[in-house]
């Protein structure tokens, strides 16, 4: 397993955010119940086998929010496994309405493990190479100066995720705030012996790739007027 260097000061070690919100509806708060036990990720070192039963290719989603994304995907992907990890309870109560899928014509999602926690737990337990996957969409900005370490785009936390990818697997990251922009740029260029950007044009990062399924925050934003940009990296 790869560590984190508690020494660097650009080092996370755990994740900083709300953990609950508003009232859990009834039914959110029947799911939290009976159907997060079901899909929640066992102690141990984490492979497809043990979530999974199967060898199957890995993705992993840090702070899902509400869901929206990692259940489309894990909709569209139904040979591959999803694990999701959100520190923040009333979004894990929506992600699990995605996968239950109550109300609509598609059958509860059978591929996809939830983690209610920080996502950096789930990282360290995984092989270095599980995964082909991982996905980091409108993390909190964390804009003020004093607050820089707490972001997920750092020297530290990107090194445990280029451990973590299989070579050729990809690392996608979305945001729609300029302060994050800026630095995840400046911090991106540092590990360009781990990570290839893929864009190619500026019509690559501004403009949503096919199979990226839109989250609640990107169309927030969209609706309030601002940019998102789109960052696709590929496993050196």
């Amino acid at each position: 397993m790869t560590a984190l260097n508690p020494g660097d000061p650009t080092t996370l070690n755990r994740l900083y955010g709300r953990a609950k919100g508003r009232p859990l509806r009834a039914g959110q708060a029947r799911l939290i119940d009976t159907l997060l036990p079901q899909l929640a990720i066992p102690a141990g070192p984490i492979t497809a086998q043990t979530l999974f039963g199967r060898d199957c290719p890995l993705h992993l989603e840090i702070g899902f929010g509400g869901g929206e994304h990692l259940a489309a995907r894990a909709d569209l992907l139904p040979d591959h496994g999803f694990i999701g990890a959100e520190p923040f309870l009333n979004g894990v109560a929506q992600a699990l309405m995605h996968i239950d899928g109550a109300g609509t014509a598609r059958a509860p999602l059978r591929n996809v493990r939830l983690h209610h926690g920080d996502a950096l737990d789930i990282l360290r337990r995984l092989p270095d190479g599980a995964l082909s996957f991982v996905y980091l969409l409108h993390p909190d900005p964390w804009p003020k100066p004093r607050h820089i370490k707490r972001r997920m785009v750092n020297d530290g936390p990107l090194a445990l995720i280029a451990a973590k990818l299989k070579p050729g697997g990809e690392f996608r990251f979305g945001t729609d705030h300029p302060v994050y922009l800026r630095h995840a740029l400046m911090v991106m260029a540092r590990h360009a012996d781990r990570f290839a950007w893929l864009a190619q044009a500026p019509h690559d990062f501004t403009h949503r790739p096919g199979g990226w399924p839109e989250t609640r925050y990107e169309a927030k934003a969209r609706a309030q007027g601002l940019p998102v940009w789109y960052f696709r990296y590929r496993r050196c």
